[in-house]
């Protein structure tokens, strides 16, 4: 049995994906808390892009962090995909040697929980339309921000996506779970 893998990003109407911490904190309340909670729960490994991990490599480990998040990302199992890092990572993190789409389906094959996808959103994207990423949840958040980067941009070609699971909270935010149309 292979290990589910999944994403979530947060997203504003218009679709920017990027720098969320500018448009998302004001609509985030319990219930976002809770979902972020149980799909992070079962995951053991983390897929990471070089940029995000850097920057979260320099932020979480800090000992004064005290962020519930910081539990949970600190001891997990972390493989970035990264052509500019080598040698030994820290951090209880791989450096994915080779095809990433390979990697991937080989760590589906190990044990372990789930696999998520954390970032950044070439990551994201480029394994999502590969195919690896059984569930891609966005939070739409119900603002609009007139820069930043989507992740389904123009470079994407016409993709057909499966509606897997849907819920709007009393934020306002609309939750969308999707896969790949088969």
């Amino acid at each position: 049995m292979t290990r589910k893998v999944t994403a979530h990003l947060f997203h504003s109407v218009n679709g920017v994906v990027e720098s969320p911490d500018r448009w998302q904190f004001d609509a985030f309340g319990p219930e976002e808390g809770e979902l972020m909670e149980s799909t992070i729960g079962p995951v053991t490994d983390l897929i990471l892009g070089r940029k995000l991990w850097q920057e979260w490599s320099e932020y979480w480990p800090n000992p004064e962090n005290d962020d519930p998040f910081s539990a949970w990302i600190n001891p997990i199992r972390k493989h970035v995909i990264a052509s500019t890092l080598s040698g030994e990572l820290g951090w209880n993190s791989t450096l994915i040697d080779g095809d990433p789409v390979a990697y991937l389906q080989s760590l589906r094959e190990t044990e372990g929980g789930d696999i998520s996808v954390g970032g950044g959103i070439e990551t994201v994207r480029s394994l999502f339309l590969a195919g690896q990423i059984d569930a891609l949840t966005l939070t739409t958040h119900p603002a609009v921000t007139g820069e930043g980067r989507r992740l389904f941009d123009e470079t994407v070609p016409v993709t057909r996506l499966s509606l897997i699971d849907s819920k709007i909270t009393s934020a306002g935010n609309a939750v969308l779970t999707y896969g790949l149309r088969a």
